[in-house]
């Protein structure tokens, strides 16, 4: 338990990478190489990740029974922040490919032996504590339209917003408050995981060094959060069973975007 650390890294004194300059081309590049490493093996990573649309069913049922439809779209939304923790094993794939190792979906499993998984865990607690305040703000802002009575129904909900005074209030302002919560994931999270499995930093230069890639590339990763925020809301929509795509592939194209936007260690040792 000595070398247990969270916060801070496992050296002495703080590693805080080197932030590159990225265009949007990247994005698209991060995008082709993420999907080639899904194709590898795609019935693998379908395998793996096939809790989502498993959950996605459950969710849908429960929603029913509890009635509890205005949270279907919090829901559907949310994904987007806690993408970045769902995907962590995917990470790990991506790295082994690029080191010409295994890539068998069992190794994904490997990063519970990870030096920072006391980091990584503090983190995906982190997107958790979000993604509950999201729903929280979501409800809050629900029943300041339309009161705590719910709607028995899925097309109950939908004549409410779309037949309803307050139903384009809720449309704009929760879209609004939703990406605020994403803009928040962004900017503390984008290359975050990544880092961690790549090198043991620490919590908070995780944290920091990925506001300081939002803050050098503001278009380039704006942009990729709405590529992938929009992304997952459509895969989501089928009973959430397009995430099983979705999600590897959005998983392994944020490892190499990670690659492509902060210098490796080695080469900020040989300078």
């Amino acid at each position: 338990m000595s070398n247990f650390h969270v916060i801070a890294g496992a050296g002495s004194k703080l590693d805080l990478p080197v932030i590159r300059t990225i265009h949007i081309s990247d994005l698209f590049d991060a995008l082709r190489q993420g999907a080639a490493d899904f194709w590898e093996k795609p019935s693998h990573y379908v395998m793996l990740v096939l809790i989502y649309p498993i959950v996605g069913i459950v969710l849908t049922v429960w929603m029913n029974g509890y009635h509890t439809w205005p949270l279907l779209y919090p829901l559907v939304g949310g994904f987007a922040l806690v993408g970045p923790f769902a995907a962590i094993g995917l990470y790990e794939i991506s790295r082994r490919r690029e080191q010409g190792l295994d890539t068998s979906w069992s190794h994904a499993f490997e990063v519970l032996r990870s030096p920072a998984i006391g980091s990584i865990a503090a983190l995906g607690v982190m997107l958790l504590a979000l993604f509950t305040l999201w729903l929280a703000a979501a409800q809050g802002l629900y029943e300041s339209l339309f009161g705590s009575s719910p709607p028995q129904t899925l097309d109950g909900l939908l004549t409410q917003v779309f037949g309803e005074p307050g139903g384009m209030t809720l449309l704009i302002a929760g879209t609004m408050l939703g990406a605020l919560f994403a803009l928040v994931t962004l900017c503390t999270t984008v290359v975050a995981f990544p880092l961690l499995l790549d090198r043991d930093v620490g919590a908070f230069v995780a944290v920091e060094t990925s506001f300081r890639v939002v803050m050098a590339n503001p278009v380039p990763m704006l942009a990729w959060g709405i590529i992938v925020g929009a992304g997952l809301f459509l895969a989501s929509l089928p009973l959430f069973v397009g995430l099983a795509v979705a999600i590897p592939i959005f998983g392994h194209a944020t490892w190499h975007l990670y690659r492509k936007v902060v210098e490796p260690a080695s080469m900020i040792r040989g300078k």
